[in-house]
Protein backbone atom coordinates (compact mmCIF):
# COMPACT_ATOMS: atom_id res chain seq x y z
CA UNK A 1 0.00 0.00 0.00
CA UNK A 2 1.15 3.54 -0.83
CA UNK A 3 0.47 6.30 1.69
CA UNK A 4 0.67 9.93 0.50
CA UNK A 5 0.72 12.79 3.00
CA UNK A 6 -0.07 16.14 1.37
CA UNK A 7 -0.60 19.43 3.18
CA UNK A 8 -4.33 19.10 2.54
CA UNK A 9 -6.66 16.62 0.84
CA UNK A 10 -9.74 17.64 -1.12
CA UNK A 11 -12.02 14.65 -0.62
CA UNK A 12 -14.70 15.84 -3.03
CA UNK A 13 -16.52 18.02 -0.52
CA UNK A 14 -14.05 19.57 1.91
CA UNK A 15 -10.37 20.22 2.48
CA UNK A 16 -8.95 18.11 5.30
CA UNK A 17 -5.79 16.72 6.80
CA UNK A 18 -4.87 13.09 6.48
CA UNK A 19 -3.05 10.44 4.49
CA UNK A 20 -4.33 9.12 1.17
CA UNK A 21 -4.04 5.34 1.06
CA UNK A 22 -3.61 3.79 -2.38
CA UNK A 23 -3.85 0.09 -3.16
CA UNK A 24 -3.70 -1.54 -6.59
CA UNK A 25 -3.73 1.87 -8.24
CA UNK A 26 -6.86 3.21 -6.51
CA UNK A 27 -7.56 5.34 -3.45
CA UNK A 28 -9.03 3.08 -0.78
CA UNK A 29 -9.13 5.36 2.26
CA UNK A 30 -8.11 8.60 3.92
CA UNK A 31 -6.20 7.57 6.98
CA UNK A 32 -4.19 9.16 9.74
CA UNK A 33 -0.52 9.00 10.72
CA UNK A 34 2.45 9.52 8.45
CA UNK A 35 3.08 8.88 4.77
CA UNK A 36 5.27 9.93 1.89
CA UNK A 37 5.26 13.75 1.94
CA UNK A 38 3.83 15.52 -1.12
CA UNK A 39 3.66 19.27 -0.41
CA UNK A 40 0.46 20.84 -1.71
CA UNK A 41 -3.24 20.03 -2.02
CA UNK A 42 -4.05 16.54 -3.31
CA UNK A 43 -7.36 16.40 -5.18
CA UNK A 44 -9.20 14.43 -7.82
CA UNK A 45 -8.36 15.85 -11.24
CA UNK A 46 -10.66 18.25 -13.03
CA UNK A 47 -13.71 17.10 -15.01
CA UNK A 48 -14.66 19.26 -18.01
CA UNK A 49 -18.00 18.67 -19.74
CA UNK A 50 -17.45 21.06 -22.65
CA UNK A 51 -14.22 20.59 -24.62
CA UNK A 52 -14.29 21.38 -28.32
CA UNK A 53 -10.59 20.79 -28.85
CA UNK A 54 -7.04 20.89 -27.59
CA UNK A 55 -3.51 20.22 -28.77
CA UNK A 56 -4.28 21.66 -32.23
CA UNK A 57 -7.16 19.18 -32.68
CA UNK A 58 -10.81 20.20 -33.13
CA UNK A 59 -13.36 17.42 -32.70
CA UNK A 60 -15.53 18.71 -35.56
CA UNK A 61 -12.68 18.33 -38.03
CA UNK A 62 -11.16 15.21 -36.40
CA UNK A 63 -14.26 13.19 -35.41
CA UNK A 64 -12.28 10.05 -34.60
CA UNK A 65 -11.06 8.09 -31.60
CA UNK A 66 -7.56 9.44 -32.25
CA UNK A 67 -8.95 12.98 -32.27
CA UNK A 68 -10.69 12.45 -28.95
CA UNK A 69 -7.58 10.93 -27.41
CA UNK A 70 -5.40 13.81 -28.60
CA UNK A 71 -7.80 16.36 -27.11
CA UNK A 72 -7.95 14.49 -23.80
CA UNK A 73 -4.14 14.23 -23.68
CA UNK A 74 -3.75 17.98 -24.30
CA UNK A 75 -6.00 18.83 -21.35
CA UNK A 76 -4.48 16.17 -19.10
CA UNK A 77 -1.28 18.24 -19.05
CA UNK A 78 -3.24 20.95 -17.22
CA UNK A 79 -4.87 18.74 -14.61
CA UNK A 80 -8.08 17.82 -16.44
CA UNK A 81 -8.36 14.04 -16.21
CA UNK A 82 -11.82 13.58 -17.71
CA UNK A 83 -13.56 15.35 -20.60
CA UNK A 84 -16.69 15.22 -22.67
CA UNK A 85 -15.37 15.80 -26.19
CA UNK A 86 -17.81 18.30 -27.66
CA UNK A 87 -19.08 18.40 -31.23
CA UNK A 88 -20.76 21.64 -32.24
CA UNK A 89 -23.27 22.41 -34.98
CA UNK A 90 -22.11 20.97 -38.31
CA UNK A 91 -23.16 18.92 -41.31
CA UNK A 92 -25.15 15.76 -40.40
CA UNK A 93 -22.27 13.51 -41.47
CA UNK A 94 -20.06 14.97 -38.74
CA UNK A 95 -22.45 13.78 -36.03
CA UNK A 96 -22.54 10.35 -37.67
CA UNK A 97 -18.75 10.13 -37.55
CA UNK A 98 -18.56 11.39 -33.96
CA UNK A 99 -21.17 8.84 -32.92
CA UNK A 100 -19.04 5.99 -34.27
CA UNK A 101 -15.94 7.43 -32.60
CA UNK A 102 -17.64 7.85 -29.22
CA UNK A 103 -18.86 4.26 -29.29
CA UNK A 104 -15.36 3.03 -30.13
CA UNK A 105 -13.77 5.28 -27.48
CA UNK A 106 -16.00 4.14 -24.62
CA UNK A 107 -13.92 3.46 -21.51
CA UNK A 108 -10.69 4.95 -22.84
CA UNK A 109 -8.77 7.03 -20.28
CA UNK A 110 -9.95 10.60 -20.04
CA UNK A 111 -12.92 10.23 -22.42
CA UNK A 112 -16.11 10.28 -20.35
CA UNK A 113 -18.71 10.30 -23.13
CA UNK A 114 -19.86 12.89 -25.64
CA UNK A 115 -21.34 16.39 -25.57
CA UNK A 116 -23.48 17.20 -28.61
CA UNK A 117 -23.84 21.00 -28.67
CA UNK A 118 -26.26 21.83 -31.45
CA UNK A 119 -27.30 21.80 -34.25
CA UNK A 120 -30.73 22.01 -32.61
CA UNK A 121 -30.40 25.59 -31.40
CA UNK A 122 -31.69 29.10 -32.05
CA UNK A 123 -30.23 30.88 -35.05
CA UNK A 124 -30.56 34.16 -33.13
CA UNK A 125 -28.29 32.85 -30.36
CA UNK A 126 -26.07 30.54 -32.39
CA UNK A 127 -22.84 32.38 -31.51
CA UNK A 128 -20.01 30.98 -33.63
CA UNK A 129 -22.13 27.99 -34.76
CA UNK A 130 -22.74 28.07 -38.52
CA UNK A 131 -26.29 29.10 -39.40
CA UNK A 132 -26.67 26.85 -42.44
CA UNK A 133 -26.37 23.73 -40.26
CA UNK A 134 -28.86 24.80 -37.56
CA UNK A 135 -32.02 22.68 -37.70
CA UNK A 136 -34.84 21.33 -35.49
CA UNK A 137 -34.30 18.14 -33.53
CA UNK A 138 -34.71 15.29 -35.98
CA UNK A 139 -34.77 11.51 -36.22
CA UNK A 140 -31.10 11.43 -37.17
CA UNK A 141 -30.00 12.88 -33.83
CA UNK A 142 -32.55 10.85 -31.87
CA UNK A 143 -31.19 7.69 -33.48
CA UNK A 144 -27.59 8.70 -32.73
CA UNK A 145 -28.43 9.34 -29.06
CA UNK A 146 -30.29 6.02 -28.82
CA UNK A 147 -27.27 4.17 -30.26
CA UNK A 148 -24.85 5.93 -27.95
CA UNK A 149 -26.93 5.23 -24.86
CA UNK A 150 -27.42 1.60 -25.88
CA UNK A 151 -23.63 1.40 -26.15
CA UNK A 152 -23.20 2.79 -22.64
CA UNK A 153 -21.87 6.19 -23.69
CA UNK A 154 -22.88 9.08 -21.36
CA UNK A 155 -24.44 11.90 -23.40
CA UNK A 156 -24.89 15.59 -22.74
CA UNK A 157 -27.06 17.22 -25.40
CA UNK A 158 -27.36 21.00 -25.69
CA UNK A 159 -30.48 22.23 -27.47
CA UNK A 160 -32.86 25.20 -27.50
CA UNK A 161 -36.59 25.18 -26.74
CA UNK A 162 -37.14 26.73 -30.16
CA UNK A 163 -35.74 23.60 -31.85
CA UNK A 164 -37.86 20.89 -30.22
CA UNK A 165 -41.48 19.78 -30.22
CA UNK A 166 -43.38 18.94 -27.02
CA UNK A 167 -42.38 15.50 -25.78
CA UNK A 168 -39.03 15.28 -27.54
CA UNK A 169 -36.98 16.27 -24.48
CA UNK A 170 -38.86 13.70 -22.42
CA UNK A 171 -37.95 11.13 -25.09
CA UNK A 172 -34.27 12.02 -24.83
CA UNK A 173 -34.37 11.90 -21.04
CA UNK A 174 -36.00 8.47 -21.16
CA UNK A 175 -33.00 7.29 -23.21
CA UNK A 176 -30.72 8.44 -20.41
CA UNK A 177 -29.34 11.57 -22.07
CA UNK A 178 -28.65 14.65 -19.97
CA UNK A 179 -30.47 17.48 -21.76
CA UNK A 180 -28.99 20.96 -21.39
CA UNK A 181 -30.68 24.18 -22.49
CA UNK A 182 -28.47 26.59 -24.40
CA UNK A 183 -27.96 28.74 -27.49
CA UNK A 184 -31.52 29.93 -27.03
CA UNK A 185 -33.56 33.12 -27.33
CA UNK A 186 -36.53 31.54 -25.55
CA UNK A 187 -38.76 32.97 -22.86
CA UNK A 188 -38.58 31.78 -19.28
CA UNK A 189 -41.89 29.95 -19.69
CA UNK A 190 -40.54 28.06 -22.70
CA UNK A 191 -37.48 27.12 -20.66
CA UNK A 192 -39.58 25.88 -17.77
CA UNK A 193 -41.58 23.69 -20.16
CA UNK A 194 -38.35 21.84 -21.04
CA UNK A 195 -37.33 21.59 -17.38
CA UNK A 196 -40.72 20.00 -16.70
CA UNK A 197 -39.96 17.39 -19.39
CA UNK A 198 -36.68 16.50 -17.67
CA UNK A 199 -34.02 18.88 -18.99
CA UNK A 200 -31.75 19.45 -16.02
CA UNK A 201 -28.82 21.55 -17.12
CA UNK A 202 -27.91 24.83 -18.86
CA UNK A 203 -24.98 25.38 -21.20
CA UNK A 204 -22.46 28.19 -20.47
CA UNK A 205 -24.64 30.47 -18.34
CA UNK A 206 -24.94 34.05 -19.70
CA UNK A 207 -23.43 33.16 -23.07
CA UNK A 208 -25.62 32.55 -26.16
CA UNK A 209 -28.87 32.93 -24.23
CA UNK A 210 -31.55 35.60 -23.92
CA UNK A 211 -30.55 38.01 -21.14
CA UNK A 212 -32.19 38.71 -17.81
CA UNK A 213 -34.01 42.08 -17.89
CA UNK A 214 -36.10 43.93 -15.35
CA UNK A 215 -39.39 42.70 -16.86
CA UNK A 216 -38.19 39.46 -18.44
CA UNK A 217 -36.17 36.60 -16.99
CA UNK A 218 -35.06 35.25 -20.34
CA UNK A 219 -33.08 32.03 -20.42
CA UNK A 220 -30.44 33.60 -18.16
CA UNK A 221 -32.85 34.47 -15.37
CA UNK A 222 -34.74 31.21 -15.71
CA UNK A 223 -31.45 29.36 -15.29
CA UNK A 224 -30.30 31.34 -12.26
CA UNK A 225 -33.73 30.95 -10.59
CA UNK A 226 -33.87 27.21 -11.22
CA UNK A 227 -32.47 24.28 -9.29
CA UNK A 228 -30.99 22.81 -12.50
CA UNK A 229 -27.27 22.45 -13.09
CA UNK A 230 -25.47 25.12 -15.09
CA UNK A 231 -22.03 25.26 -16.66
CA UNK A 232 -20.18 28.56 -16.67
CA UNK A 233 -16.99 29.81 -18.34
CA UNK A 234 -14.71 31.63 -15.92
CA UNK A 235 -12.02 33.28 -18.05
CA UNK A 236 -12.82 36.94 -17.35
CA UNK A 237 -13.85 37.29 -21.01
CA UNK A 238 -17.03 35.33 -21.62
CA UNK A 239 -18.56 36.42 -18.31
CA UNK A 240 -17.48 39.36 -16.14
CA UNK A 241 -16.03 38.14 -12.85
CA UNK A 242 -18.55 40.17 -10.87
CA UNK A 243 -21.40 38.49 -12.76
CA UNK A 244 -20.00 35.03 -12.02
CA UNK A 245 -20.04 35.87 -8.32
CA UNK A 246 -23.51 37.40 -8.54
CA UNK A 247 -24.95 34.31 -10.22
CA UNK A 248 -23.38 31.95 -7.70
CA UNK A 249 -24.78 33.94 -4.79
CA UNK A 250 -28.23 34.19 -6.40
CA UNK A 251 -28.84 30.53 -7.20
CA UNK A 252 -31.42 28.96 -4.87
CA UNK A 253 -29.64 25.61 -4.51
CA UNK A 254 -25.95 25.38 -3.65
CA UNK A 255 -23.53 23.30 -5.70
CA UNK A 256 -25.52 23.38 -8.93
CA UNK A 257 -23.10 25.51 -10.98
CA UNK A 258 -19.93 24.01 -12.42
CA UNK A 259 -16.92 25.11 -14.44
CA UNK A 260 -16.50 24.37 -18.13
CA UNK A 261 -13.64 25.51 -20.32
CA UNK A 262 -15.40 25.53 -23.74
CA UNK A 263 -11.79 25.09 -24.89
CA UNK A 264 -10.68 25.13 -28.48
CA UNK A 265 -7.57 23.57 -30.15
CA UNK A 266 -5.31 26.40 -28.95
CA UNK A 267 -5.24 24.94 -25.42
CA UNK A 268 -2.01 22.97 -25.45
CA UNK A 269 -1.55 23.90 -29.11
CA UNK A 270 -0.66 26.77 -31.41
CA UNK A 271 -2.40 30.16 -31.41
CA UNK A 272 -4.76 29.52 -34.32
CA UNK A 273 -7.00 26.92 -35.94
CA UNK A 274 -9.66 26.62 -38.62
CA UNK A 275 -13.41 26.42 -37.95
CA UNK A 276 -15.91 26.15 -40.84
CA UNK A 277 -13.07 27.03 -43.18
CA UNK A 278 -12.26 30.29 -41.36
CA UNK A 279 -9.20 31.02 -39.27
CA UNK A 280 -9.69 31.61 -35.53
CA UNK A 281 -6.77 33.06 -33.57
CA UNK A 282 -5.78 34.13 -30.06
CA UNK A 283 -5.74 37.90 -29.60
CA UNK A 284 -5.03 39.30 -26.14
CA UNK A 285 -6.17 36.05 -24.58
CA UNK A 286 -9.40 36.01 -26.59
CA UNK A 287 -10.25 33.58 -29.37
CA UNK A 288 -11.66 35.66 -32.23
CA UNK A 289 -12.63 35.22 -35.85
CA UNK A 290 -11.82 37.56 -38.72
CA UNK A 291 -14.56 39.97 -37.59
CA UNK A 292 -13.20 40.06 -34.05
CA UNK A 293 -16.11 38.08 -32.56
CA UNK A 294 -15.56 35.50 -29.82
CA UNK A 295 -15.18 31.93 -31.09
CA UNK A 296 -14.80 29.58 -28.14
CA UNK A 297 -12.42 29.89 -25.21
CA UNK A 298 -8.69 29.75 -24.66
CA UNK A 299 -8.62 28.70 -21.02
CA UNK A 300 -7.96 25.62 -18.90
CA UNK A 301 -9.90 24.32 -15.93
CA UNK A 302 -6.85 25.05 -13.77
CA UNK A 303 -6.84 28.70 -14.83
CA UNK A 304 -10.59 28.89 -14.26
CA UNK A 305 -10.27 27.43 -10.75
CA UNK A 306 -7.56 29.93 -9.86
CA UNK A 307 -9.70 32.81 -11.15
CA UNK A 308 -12.74 31.63 -9.19
CA UNK A 309 -10.73 31.69 -5.97
CA UNK A 310 -8.44 34.68 -6.44
CA UNK A 311 -10.61 37.05 -8.50
CA UNK A 312 -14.24 36.05 -7.99
CA UNK A 313 -13.52 35.35 -4.32
CA UNK A 314 -15.12 31.93 -4.01
CA UNK A 315 -14.07 29.69 -1.14
CA UNK A 316 -11.50 27.10 -2.30
CA UNK A 317 -13.67 24.14 -1.33
CA UNK A 318 -16.62 25.49 -3.33
CA UNK A 319 -14.39 26.21 -6.33
CA UNK A 320 -12.89 22.72 -6.22
CA UNK A 321 -16.38 21.22 -6.15
CA UNK A 322 -17.22 23.25 -9.26
CA UNK A 323 -14.22 21.74 -11.06
CA UNK A 324 -14.55 18.14 -9.91
CA UNK A 325 -17.55 16.96 -7.90
CA UNK A 326 -20.43 18.85 -9.51
CA UNK A 327 -19.62 18.03 -13.16
CA UNK A 328 -19.20 14.40 -12.13
CA UNK A 329 -22.61 14.53 -10.46
CA UNK A 330 -24.22 16.01 -13.59
CA UNK A 331 -23.16 12.98 -15.63
CA UNK A 332 -23.66 10.36 -12.92
CA UNK A 333 -19.93 9.69 -12.58
CA UNK A 334 -18.14 8.63 -9.39
CA UNK A 335 -17.60 11.52 -6.96
CA UNK A 336 -14.96 12.19 -4.33
CA UNK A 337 -11.46 10.86 -3.83
CA UNK A 338 -12.27 7.36 -2.56
CA UNK A 339 -12.17 4.94 -5.47
CA UNK A 340 -10.30 7.35 -7.74
CA UNK A 341 -7.46 5.98 -9.82
CA UNK A 342 -4.16 7.19 -8.44
CA UNK A 343 -3.26 8.37 -11.94
CA UNK A 344 -6.28 10.71 -11.86
CA UNK A 345 -5.12 12.57 -8.74
CA UNK A 346 -3.47 15.95 -9.14
CA UNK A 347 -1.42 18.16 -6.84
CA UNK A 348 -2.02 21.91 -6.49
CA UNK A 349 0.41 24.36 -4.93
CA UNK A 350 -0.45 27.39 -2.78
CA UNK A 351 -1.08 29.42 -5.95
CA UNK A 352 -3.50 26.80 -7.34
CA UNK A 353 -1.02 25.74 -10.01
CA UNK A 354 -0.93 22.08 -11.06
CA UNK A 355 2.27 20.37 -9.95
CA UNK A 356 3.90 17.07 -10.82
CA UNK A 357 2.75 14.36 -8.42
Amino acid sequence: MTRLEPDLIFDGETLRKGVVEIEEGRVVAIGQGRGDRVPGILTPGFVDLQVNGGGDVLLNTSPTVAGMEAIAAAHRRFGTVGILPTVITDAPGVLDAVTEAALAARGRPGILGLHIEGPHISTARRGTHKAEFVRPLDARTLTAVARLRAGGVPILLTLAPEAVRPGQVAELVAMGAVVSIGHSDATADEVRALLAEGARCFTHLFNAMSPMLNRSEGVTGACINSSAYAGIICDGIHVADAMVGLALRARPVADTTFLVSDAMPTVGGSDRFTLYGNEIHVENGRLVNAEGSLAGAHVTMAQSLKRLIEVVGLAPEAALRMATTIPSRVMGLPEGIIGQRASDLILLDASWQVQEL
